[in-house]
């Protein structure tokens, strides 16, 4: 099997209720379900939340893990385990796994946009290039997806200049500055104006999208997102970050997650439908979840009113293409999600089968511009990782 060539994780930003996603809990009574149901998928014995049913009737396409779990409540804590594998502290910031995958994979890659791309605004939990050095940072593209061209909209122009302005400005400053000393300045500022105005820029032009294609995914932002993921996958961009936010549902939780999950329901839906009918998915790591889940019980006191809470003891994740096989269920939750009953997956071990699928060892060396001795991720137990939905 030949390795991942781009990875699209899906990051829902605050913490997704596991139990009005990938985990319903049917039976556990209404002060944990509100009363809501599941429904069938076309997975053999894989059931969602009812919130979810075009993902339910592309289920043979990705596996749920739900049994996801680690020990910290708070935001900034759990984004940096889920995303470098590794607890806090000790006086260094690891890269995240989009960093170091995508450093590992660019050897590959011959595209003028940078290898890893994060559509449209940073996590900001910490800084997730680390001690790689801002070579390997992303491209963090602003800009409003729903909009025609949204990056082109949200980093062409700079400074609200106009594309042939831009032009102009890199022109005079060829004719003013002739020096050799300023040979690598100027290697950046071409390398830039490729990423601007060049043809990769194209990629992000979702306005040569059909009116349909659009519509399918959702004129949302996470919608739009996911459609111009794809096109960067087209492009060969090895790692690419959705960071969707909203997800952090303490007040009014039903009424925020119905509106969310059918959002996310019909991106992600016509996302893996695309890469598969493309034949991109077998070649695509897909991943979503977000830094923990919700509390399992509801709290219905004020000030939360219908609220759920942070929750880390257990909660879902999906992961498809690449080489998972779709269709499957990894662990198991107890009646209410309220902990693991089997099958405990922790960060690393998910992190470290990603890695495994984009043919790189999470136990090998890291290279960086330190010297320091370190490996990919940390070292964990073989039977960890996911290899039971290994294609």
């Amino acid at each position: 099997m030949k390795p991942a060539k781009s990875v699209i994780e899906i990051w829902l930003w605050g913490g997704p209720c596991q139990l009005e996603t990938f985990d319903p809990k049917p039976d556990a009574g209404f002060d944990y379900n509100n009363g809501l149901k599941s429904i069938p998928t076309v997975a053999n014995g894989m059931e969602v939340h009812e919130w979810l049913p075009k993902l339910a009737a592309c289920a043979d396409l990705f596996s749920v893990v739900r049994s996801m779990t680690h020990p910290h409540f708070g935001h900034e804590t759990a984004t940096y385990l889920m995303q470098t594998g590794r607890n806090p502290g000790g006086g260094l910031t690891y890269p995240a796994i989009g960093a170091t995958l995508s450093m590992m994979k660019s050897k590959e890659y011959q595209g003028d946009l940078p290898p890893f791309v994060i559509l449209t605004q940073a996590k900001g939990r910490f800084s997730e290039v680390g001690f790689l050095g801002e070579q390997w940072a992303p491209l963090v593209t602003g800009g409003d997806p729903q909009g025609q061209r949204f990056i082109v909209d949200g980093i062409v122009p700079p400074g609200s200049l106009t594309a042939k302005q831009v032009a102009e400005r890199f022109d005079a400053l060829a004719r003013i500055d002739t020096s050799a000393v300023h040979d690598e300045f100027d290697a950046a500022g071409e390398a830039a104006r490729k990423v601007i105005s060049g043809s990769a820029a194209k990629t992000f032009d979702l306005s040569l999208e059909t009116a349909s294609v659009r519509s399918r995914y959702g004129r949302t932002r996470i919608g739009q997102m996911c459609l111009a993921a794809r096109r960067l996958v087209e492009y060969g961009v090895p790692y690419i970050t959705i960071n969707v936010p909203g997800w952090d549902s303490h007040k009014r939780h039903f009424e925020t997650m119905r509106r969310a999950t059918g959002d996310m329901d019909q991106a992600v839906s016509a996302l893996l439908e695309d890469l598969k009918a493309k034949n991109l998915l077998s070649s695509t790591v897909v991943w979503m979840c977000g830094e923990f889940g919700r509390t399992p019980k509801i709290d219905r006191e004020a000030p939360w009113n219908g609220g759920r809470n942070h929750w880390c003891k257990c909660f879902s994740a999906l992961i498809a293409g690449g080489g998972f096989r779709g269709g499957c269920v990894v662990g198991k939750s107890d009646a209410t999600t309220s902990a693991v009953a089997e099958r405990p997956v922790s960060p690393v071990d998910f992190l470290g089968s990603i890695c495994e699928m984009c043919g790189v060892n999470p136990d090998g060396d890291l290279p960086n511009a330190r010297g320091l001795k370190m490996t990919v991720l940390p070292k964990a137990s073989e039977a960890g990782r996911l290899r039971e939905i290994y294609a």
